[in-house]
């Protein structure tokens, strides 16, 4: 694997404010970005994440109004919602099943199980903590796009509880995380501006 086409991608990506109406992801460049989702990290394995994503134009221009009129909303060729669920991945069917398909002995497998429902009874949020999963698979749906060669922009600036409504969404069982814009730019990227390795890092 070229460490360096790793980084250029990395460099590449940017918040893309207005996309390109006129160009379109490809089917299968889509499922590429879509599989990059899927494989995503989670805590415990849970897969929090569940994507929502919004193709249909006109969908997209009513939404715009409750994401602050942000061009990206409508402007962008994808809109992917990123909802956490939380109210399955605190159900003891739910997180046995996702424990049990791993295959391993009884022991282990109910060690796990108890380790996990230990940890749901000590967490301030368990709806805070699904969406934190959700952005590590935004992380990777926005470098994987920029790996091929298409923009996006990570849009957290939107009325959640309208939106919601909007999609259909039910709050009691999961909420939106967060949005990502995909696309291709119309304007050049500014430059990329970052701390130091040394302002961000320290090595002990």
């Amino acid at each position: 694997m070229d460490k360096n086409l790793l980084i250029d991608a990395l460099n590449f990506r940017h918040a893309c404010k207005i996309f390109d109406e006129t160009k379109k992801i490809s089917d299968d460049d889509m499922s590429f970005i879509l599989e990059s989702a899927r494989l995503a990290p989670s805590s415990f394995g849970m897969e929090h994440c569940r994507l929502l994503v919004i193709k249909n134009q006109e969908v997209k221009k009513e939404l715009k109004p409750l994401c602050w009129n942000q061009n990206q909303i409508d402007s962008c060729n994808l809109l992917i919602v990123l909802i956490a669920k939380h109210k399955e991945v605190s159900s003891p069917e739910y997180y046995e099943k996702m424990f049990r398909r791993r295959g391993l002995d009884e022991d282990s497998t109910k060690m796990y199980i108890e380790k996990y429902a230990n940890y749901l009874e000590n967490l301030k949020s368990i709806k805070c903590w699904s969406e934190k999963q959700c952005y590590i698979t935004a992380s990777n749906i926005m470098n994987y796009s920029a790996l091929i060669g298409i923009d996006s922009c990570p849009i957290e600036g939107f009325e959640k509880e309208k939106v919601e409504i909007k999609l259909s969404i039910d709050n009691k069982k999961e909420n939106i995380a967060m949005l990502v814009a995909l696309g291709y730019r119309a304007n050049a990227q500014s430059q990329k501006i970052r701390l130091d390795m040394k302002d961000v890092v320290t090595i002990i």
